[in-house]
């Protein structure tokens, strides 16, 4: 169950498949194109490559495409779209971090086999490699070509906003191999990407003859002919890199990618692809969720787990954005996304990456204080769009439900991004207890996001309160709202926080705080001010009510009933609903006040959550992918297991059957957050309470025989594996931990715990 396959070629389905066929090693991104197919959004990606040019916005900047590969039988080139295909496979192998592909051609009443392995290395991150073995069942020749293809632009799903981001500035012959050098546009940003082809006969024979290099345009392409004879193979490897000029000085740039491409040639495509695949391995023992009985669910955790890791970033310059490095959804940009959903597998399975996209947000902090200072408010205004610099960069006009051109107020007025970051910030500590980064970056960010709450808060005279108005919340169908509990619940949460790591420092290191008191302009008398003023935050509900209201009024707007649902279980629009009217109805985009217990489960009861769960669960239209894995996770803690289970097959199902009808555009990167978070919170019931501890209370569905993983907790792994009569934890430290309401001493060891 480390597979996921293709077994038919469908060309309208190509697109959403190049995202889930797609291979990144959190540096470079490779979508999983079909080499002999017209159908393609073509996409190379590298984390951290922006531009803007003649784009609406900053946006992450399609390269160069070094995967283009022709072979020609009788002087006609292979194709899936126009050849006779009789064999077609395609293979995601997860285990190793391969693409693995078989096609049976028939051109001419002539028959060729051609079966490809292709991956980009998590061993040397500037490296990728394809392997194409190819039986002919005939006598004769063909011809192959590798080409780097300079054509390649962003916006092929949004035809009228297309974009070149790139002008070449050389492309030129290796002799043998090619390699392209092109510069972005507005930031100057300079990648080369080479490549190379060796072809040898099953006796380890050169293959390769007659070789001829050409341009066609700015592309440079090699060709060679090869002799071939009945039912024997020959092996073509493909060896590229690619280097940016984040990478090295201009200057050198060429020299070091071609000096890349002549290493990876050294070293050899066995021995690459070998050290890559164990390096995966490795990885998945800290990263994998085990499902025992249940093969679609652990199919699917183990590809958003795959995807997730792919994105990655070694890099704490660079973060991951809301579709992965898998497509242009989003633009590339980095939302709250990676920090409430994604981050939380990162920080208990490969800590060291989630420490890179807390650096991420450190490194763009000149940004986030130019945002704050811009709308007038103090600190750092994280941008709800984010992408090289910390700037805000989300687009101003966008398209309605309907179509229609509609101005997108985000980017003004969602502000809880500032406190998604701080609850990041405060759950990496309190697991990894690693106070060096606190000091060296974490209550610098906490003071500045306090810094710009402060400044943000209005205060009601008459009523003695402060209030935030005119915010947008996690549903985004309603704009311009007062009062949004999760806003303002969290910046109370935020402000709080960062006075008691402003004390926190004040002991830790001396010179640590002067220093930030300097940098900031901070007193005590102003930092402790904070403490009157988040108490006094309003917050929208009444005293001795459970139900919490989303935002000041939203109890007053029209409650419409959900009645319909789609072929993929989600909800329909309901008859005679008016699309440009959401605001004014209760209907939502996803759940703000269920969102808000589970960023902080420690602050509300089980009787809240359940009737708060109960009333909004009516009313959401999961028009986000973030949506359904909430309401499992929610789900498993009021006692809706069914529906639990339900929402969790729709998160971890969101690109496999792609229900959300956009997998084209790219990875659900969120989803695939929140589908670790339905299994380890949900299913597994593990919380991290006040104190820095964690309690457990597990429930399986009836068909699973047991569920395990790994987490790294206080910097040392932990397994747990969960049966429905019990609970084990494999430790390599003493611990307390709460199971079902009860405490237990975990020993170095094994230890169990009867749930029954």
């Amino acid at each position: 169950m480390w597979t996921v396959r293709r077994e038919k070629y469908l060309p309208e389905e190509n697109l959403v498949y190049e995202t889930i066929f797609t291979l990144a090693n959190g540096y470079l991104s490779l979508r999983g194109t079909e080499e002999f197919s017209s159908r393609a959004m073509r996409g190379t990606y590298v984390a951290g490559i922006f531009d803007k040019h003649h784009a609406q916005v900053t946006e992450l900047v399609n390269l160069p495409d070094p995967l283009r590969f022709a072979i020609y039988v009788d002087n006609e080139p292979l194709s899936l779209d126009y050849s006779n295909l009789k064999k077609y496979e395609r293979t995601l192998d997860m285990e190793n971090g391969l693409l693995n592909s078989l096609y049976e051609f028939e051109v001419n009443e002539k028959t060729i086999l051609v079966e490809s392995q292709r991956f980009v290395s998590r061993a040397n991150l500037h490296r990728f490699g394809v392997r194409y073995k190819i039986t002919p069942k005939f006598n004769g020749k063909i011809v192959v070509e590798s080409c780097i293809d300079a054509n390649t632009y962003n916006g092929y799903l949004d035809p009228i906003n297309k974009v070149q981001h790139y002008e070449i500035l050389d492309s030129k012959d290796l002799e043998p191999g090619i390699i392209v050098l092109v510069k972005t546009h507005d930031k100057g940003h300079n990648i080369a990407i080479a490549t190379y082809i060796s072809g040898k006969y099953e006796d380890g024979e050169n293959a390769l003859k007659f070789r001829k290099f050409r341009k066609i345009g700015d592309n440079p392409q090699e060709s060679y002919t090869i002799f071939v004879k009945e039912n024997q193979s020959i092996i073509i490897e493909k060896f590229g890199s690619i280097y940016t000029s984040l990478d090295v000085e201009i200057e050198n740039l060429v020299e070091r990618t071609v000096c890349e491409l002549e290493s990876f040639l050294k070293d050899t495509f066995d021995k690459e692809l070998d050290i890559h695949a164990k390096i995966v391995q490795k990885t998945w023992d800290d990263m994998d969720i085990v499902i025992e009985g249940d093969e679609t669910a652990q199919v699917g955790i183990r590809f958003n787990l795959f995807h997730l890791y792919q994105c990655a970033p070694d890099n704490p310059k660079v973060s991951i954005g809301a579709r992965g490095l898998h497509g242009e959804g989003y633009k590339g940009h980095v939302f709250w996304d990676t920090e409430i959903f994604m981050f939380p597998f990162f920080l208990y399975t490969l800590p060291e990456y989630a420490k890179n996209l807390l650096l991420y947000r450190y490194n763009t902090l000149p940004g986030a204080r130019r945002n704050a200072q811009m709308n007038g408010f103090k600190g750092a205004q994280f941008p709800w769009e984010s992408a090289d610099e910390g700037l805000e960069v989300t687009p101003k006009w966008g398209e309605d439900y309907l179509g229609n051109p509609v101005r997108i107020w985000t980017g003004d007025e969602e502000f809880h991004i500032n406190s998604d970051i701080a609850v990041a910030l405060v759950h990496y500590h309190t697991v990894t207890k690693d106070d060096q980064f606190m000091v060296d970056y974490g209550v610098e960010m906490l003071l500045e996001t306090g810094k710009f709450w402060e400044s943000r808060l209005e205060y009601n005279e008459k009523e003695d309160r402060y209030e935030i108005k005119r915010v947008i919340g996690p549903d985004e169908f309603h704009e311009h709202v007062d009062n949004n509990v999760y806003t303002n619940y969290l910046a109370k949460w935020n402000l709080l926080k960062a006075v008691e790591y402003y004390n926190w420092i004040r002991e830790k290191s001396p010179v640590k705080f002067e220093k930030l008191k300097t940098l900031l302009g901070l007193t005590d008398e102003e930092v402790n001010s904070w403490v009157e003023k988040a108490e006094k935050i309003y917050i929208p509900r009444k005293p001795g009510e459970k139900l919490i209201e989303q935002f000041e009024g939203y109890f007053k707007l029209e409650d419409i009933e959900i009645t319909e649902w789609d072929e993929n279980g989600l909800p329909k629009w309901p008859k005679g609903l008016d699309l440009t009217k959401l605001g004014e109805t209760q209907l939502i985009k996803q759940p703000d006040v269920v969102m808000l217990m589970l960023v902080l489960p420690e602050e509300f009861t089980f009787e809240e959550m359940k009737v708060n769960y109960e009333y909004y669960e009516k009313r959401t239209m999961h028009k986000s992918s973030l949506s359904p894995s909430m309401y499992s996770i929610m789900g498993l803690k009021v006692g809706d297991t069914h529906n639990a289970y339900r929402y969790f097959l729709k998160t971890v199902l969101v690109d496999l059957e792609d229900n959300q009808g956009n997998t084209n555009n790219g990875f659900h990167a969120a989803s695939a957050g929140g589908a670790w978070q339905s299994v380890v919170y949900g299913f597994a019931g593990m919380e991290l309470e006040k104190d820095g501890s964690l309690k457990f209370n597990p429930w399986l569905p009836e068909h699973w025989k047991s569920l395990s993983f790994k987490i790294h907790y206080a910097g040392k792994p932990i397994k747990v594996s969960i049966t429905k009569e019990k609970i084990a934890f494999e430790s390599e430290t003493e611990l307390e931990v709460e199971v079902k309401g009860r405490k237990y001493k975990i020993n170095c060891g094994k230890t169990e715990v009867q749930l029954v």
